[in-house]
């Protein structure tokens, strides 16, 4: 049995108005914002601190079983001494992680203060700031890096040595006020921070290299040498390689003491660095007091005169 035909359908809906698609529109640009870095820089600040701390408390602790560590490369020890020393340098175990994770703490709390600083200075040169500042190059803004570049340059190979420092410098730049003086002292604290932390890793991870590729070649001459001496003899002579191990162990103490040293000089050019693009910045985003805003100009006062005695004197007053 067929169906019968309906017949010509009047449109692609069942509606008595034919569907009309509204026009695209773009989802709204959120202006930027400002947010106030004041505390982000006091919490990076003490990481900062707790961070040397620890490795001034480690380095000296290095130094301190320095001698224990000698003599147990030489076998002058007794079993007493030798379970000491190596609870001793066992110990210096926990502290070299505090170490590395208040460093870690401090690398995350600086970034974020980082990357809200990179915001604010967006802010400051739109039109939304309370006294927006045109950028040198209207084209390119006042940044040579996007903003992505705030975290992924610190661990790119290669321009990891030169990209980070070139945001920090950015982000200062932008957060000078126009009216500020130019100085010395600024570009002195971004050149001493970058310099002292990058030979602060150069130092940390070029030493470490270096004791380890120094532990392999003693081991491997260790065997070298025993294969190497008279099977008759029970003794095997190794004292090159101690006097090796010791200078390995003394060179790391030393290397650890630079980069401690460095640490030190790097936080504190950053704490203050820091405290100086913060201040900028709140200054710029706070409006001037009522006492500082420029005046109208209104017309002269003129006191009015009163009448004196005498002949033919104008009078202004009652």
């Amino acid at each position: 049995m067929t169906q019968p035909n309906p017949g010509p359908q009047q449109g692609p809906w069942p509606y008595p108005v034919p569907y009309q698609p509204l026009p695209y529109q773009p989802p709204p640009i959120m202006p930027p914002r400002y947010r106030p870095l004041r505390k982000v820089a006091i919490v990076s600040i003490v990481l900062m601190g707790l961070t040397s701390l620890a490795a001034v408390i480690q380095s000296v602790v290095l130094w301190r079983s320095y001698d224990e560590v000698k003599r147990l490369v030489y076998g002058l020890l007794s079993e007493e001494e030798i379970d000491r020393g190596v609870e001793s340098i066992s110990g210096t175990g926990p502290l070299l992680n505090l170490v590395s994770y208040l460093l870690m703490g401090t690398g995350i709390a600086f970034l974020i203060w980082l990357w809200q600083a990179r915001e604010n200075t967006d802010f400051l040169h739109s039109p939304f700031a309370p006294r927006p500042a045109i950028p040198a190059d209207p084209m390119r803004g006042p940044h040579r890096r996007a903003s992505g570049w705030v975290v992924g340059a610190w661990f790119c190979p290669i321009v990891q040595f030169w990209y980070p420092f070139q945001i920090v410098q950015d982000i200062t730049r932008a957060s000078e006020p126009p009216e500020a003086p130019r100085s010395g002292r600024v570009r002195t604290l971004l050149y001493s921070w970058w310099a002292t932390w990058t030979a602060f890793w150069v130092i940390l991870v070029g030493g470490g290299l270096v004791a380890m590729i120094g532990f392999i070649v003693w081991f491997i001459r260790l065997v070298q040498v025993s294969e190497s001496s008279d099977a008759s003899s029970p003794y095997v002579d190794i004292y090159d390689m101690q006097d090796f191990m010791v200078r390995v162990a003394l060179g790391v103490d030393i290397g650890f003491t630079i980069a401690t040293v460095l640490l030190i000089v790097a936080a504190v050019a950053a704490s203050l660095l820091m405290l100086q693009v913060t201040d900028w910045q709140h200054t710029r985003v706070t409006p001037p007091p009522i006492q500082d805003l420029p005046r109208p100009i209104e017309p002269p006062q003129y006191a009015p005169r009163y009448h004196r005695p005498g002949p033919n004197f104008p009078t202004y007053g009652p």
